[in-house]
């Protein structure tokens, strides 16, 4: 007899309490030619916004 395994999702719900357990949320309000600038840059260099930030921040803070 061949067991199948049970496919299961991690629910939004689940990953949207982790998250709020887990991380801050940090609000810009910037000009929009600039938002959209790196918008448009992060998606031509392959890499995600929050990566950029995450990265800036740490640099600023001396991580």
């Amino acid at each position: 007899m061949s067991e199948s395994k049970r496919k299961t999702k991690t629910s939004s719900e689940v990953k949207r309490r982790y998250n709020q357990k887990a991380y801050g949320v940090i609000t810009a309000y910037i000009p929009k030619e600039t938002a959209d600038a790196f918008k448009a840059k992060c998606t031509a260099d392959g890499i995600s916004q929050a990566q950029v930030i995450k990265k800036a921040i740490e640099d600023f803070l001396g991580f």
